[in-house]
């Protein structure tokens, strides 16, 4: 339900940004933390992304404040942070309902609201976009202001540079704001450096420098000697140099945390022309301690009581991740020459406990996805046995990477693919739903689906030893529970496990869907097989079963279009062995958020699901 709103007189009033426009700015600190604590309470109660939200309070509301949304486009990289846009811009009262099943989307969407001019969920996609949307507000003619809002993580991937160095190029009106929330490119800063930007951003200064460049436009040797003067100048109270060197106006770095000075700064700002650049400091979970302590334990959360500690998930069994990091831990007291690599990923990919161990092994590569995978590359032609840790919808940003680097040289890296399949209240853009189709027509590749832990701890075995390209996809949450082996176990390439013989109709898992498909199985007196390898396929078992059965289901989870089951259909034809075949998984279109439960019984993935499925396949 949505919240009482009687603790938030201010907040009350404003139910789109065109509101917020009528407080006097006096009003802003005030309303400022309201909105603070409004987002403090709604996530407490429904779950969802906390810290970053926190720290962009103020920033979010001078935003809104001084640009003309949605005339004006607002863009917000990765997302994480736009709780309170969302409040703003006529959402406040369905706040409850985010990352839920049909509920608000966790972050900016399109189709949710005109506010939200770009949907994300990736990282580094906002100057970018920002540029396209400035090009074509120049073709226009109307006025129409762009700004980007981009995180110090978000700004390390090459995709942000790339875009930060076209625009310098092509001069476009548009501002660049660095949310810098982890002192990642400078120390602190106090009312000083607020005084400079609110002077750097100011009409007297922004006259006085094009005014100087047009003046000695004609006398080269002096014009570059004022250039260096202004730069060493501007280097002196704020790293200006890098970003005025990809053709921005640098102002800062100012407090992102004092609205009256934001308001100032944007306020000049959006009447400069040319790319702007405005760099604030910023607490990640600002004005809530626990989480300014902890962001990023703090950073998604489950519901809990502010005034009390987070609650410690107790889950039933190890998840998946949990796994690969035990087997990572393990591999690398064997093995002198592993690295283990991550795109920024550390926690999510259970590695914090490696990162510990052995230092000396671990590479986090930030945001950068495809240098992770040609890092990787360079490591194994020189000896090293590399190991990439990374979500599969994050696989995708490398793919050139994958096939260029490491299959086309037939390098030995394996890819150790988490949140493989569903992920959850995150959405269609953190599915992991098509890796088994982009990976298995890649030359070289041997790609591995665990149906359960222990399989997954002995194929990151299996595919570490090969010196080939690997990799092994598994998906978020739990296992079964299963008490593991400590003792790895190589597997033989290529080949399948029989869990059950029946009669007629055989279905093969790819995956975890074992667990569901087991129960089917069962009752319908089926023969049930843990394929265990999408590439190569087990195509003597294929061909065996074939000679005995009629029906084929196959089960994975990850698109139909292309993925597993396409597979052993490719290879039934080919072979002239037509059978009745049945392909379960993900359908062509892209899959809303929920929770995995929600999901699977939607898609029929689950028991009843599947049975159901075969019935109306086979019997109708």
């Amino acid at each position: 339900m949505p919240l009482d709103l009687k603790n938030y007189p201010l907040l009350t009033n404003i139910n789109y940004p065109e509101d917020l426009r009528l407080l006097k700015k006096e009003q802003l600190p005030e309303f400022c933390d309201e909105l603070r604590q409004f987002l403090l309470t709604s996530v407490s109660q429904t779950s969802g992304h906390l810290a970053s939200g926190l720290g962009v309070v103020e920033l979010t509301v001078a935003l809104h404040y001084v640009y003309h949304t949605p005339f004006d486009n607002l863009i917000f990289d990765v997302g994480h942070q736009a709780y309170p846009h969302k409040i703003l811009t006529g959402r406040r009262d369905q706040m409850h309902s985010i990352r839920t099943f049909k509920g608000l989307h966790p972050f900016p969407w399109r189709e949710e609201s005109e506010y939200d001019v770009l949907s994300v969920g990736h990282s580094s996609t906002s100057i970018g976009a920002a540029l396209g949307m400035s090009i074509a507000a120049e073709k226009e003619q109307k006025g129409r202001k762009v700004v980007a809002v981009i995180g110090d993580g978000a700004i390390t991937a090459g995709m942000a540079f790339e875009a930060m160095n076209h625009a310098g190029a092509l001069h476009n009106d548009m501002l660049v704001v660095l949310n810098d929330n982890e002192m990642s490119i400078s120390e602190n800063v106090g009312a000083l450096n607020n005084h400079l930007a609110k002077i750097l951003s100011g009409d007297l200064y922004t006259q006085l420098r094009e005014g100087s460049k047009k003046v000695l436009s004609n006398i080269p040797p002096i014009k570059e000697l004022a250039k260096r003067t202004e730069e060493h100048l501007k280097g002196m109270v704020s790293p200006a140099t890098i970003f005025e060197e990809f053709g921005f106006n640098y102002i800062g770095p100012m407090d992102g945390h004092n609205v009256m000075d934001l308001v100032d700064t944007l306020r000049n700002m959006r009447n400069h022309t040319g790319p702007q650049f405005l760099h604030i400091m910023t607490k990640k979970g600002k004005g809530y301690k626990q989480a300014e302590l902890d962001p990023i334990g703090y950073h998604a959360v489950p519901k809990f009581t502010p005034d009390q500690e987070l609650p410690k998930a107790k889950p039933s069994s190890q998840t998946f991740s949990q796994v690969f990091g035990d087997w990572l831990n393990d591999m690398a007291d064997q093995d002198d020459k592993l690295t283990a690599i991550t795109p920024a990923m550390r926690e999510g990919s259970g590695m914090v406990e490696f990162s510990k161990r052995h230092p000396d092994k671990y590479y986090d590569v930030a945001i950068a996805e495809q240098h992770a995978v040609t890092l990787a590359t360079g490591m194994s032609i020189s000896g090293l046995n590399p190991i990439v840790a990374i979500y599969s919808s994050f696989l995708q940003r490398a793919y050139d990477q994958l096939i260029h680097d490491v299959a086309i040289q037939n390098q030995g890296v394996l890819f150790a693919i988490d949140r493989a399949g569903i992920v959850g209240a995150d959405g269609p853009t953190h599915q992991g739903a098509y890796d088994l189709s982009f990976l298995r027509c890649i030359p070289n590749m041997t790609v591995m689906t665990p149906s359960d832990e222990q399989e997954c701890r002995d194929m990151l075995y299996t595919g570490h030893l090969l010196n080939t390209p690997a990799a092994v996809r598994y998906p978020r949450g739990t296992g079964t529970g299963l008490v593991l082996d400590k003792q790895m176990k190589q597997l033989e390439i290529g080949k399948g496990n029989m869990i059950r013989q029946g009669e007629k109709l055989a279905i093969l898992c790819f995956g975890t869907f074992l667990q569901q498909a087991i129960p089917v199985a069962e009752k319908l007196n089926a023969t049930l097989v843990d394929m265990r390898f999408v590439k190569p396929l087990d195509e003597t078992l294929l061909s065996q079963l074939a000679q005995s059965h009629t029906q084929f289901v196959t089960i994975e989870e990850n698109s139909i279009a292309g993925g597993a089951g396409s597979a052993v259909n490719e290879y039934l034809m080919a072979q002239r062995l037509n059978r009745s075949t049945l392909n379960l998984g993900l359908p062509d279109k892209f899959i809303e958020q929920g929770t995995q439960q929600e999901i699977y019984k939607m898609l029929q993935l689950d028991s009843e699901g599947i049975e159901a499925q075969i019935d109306a396949y086979f019997n109708h």
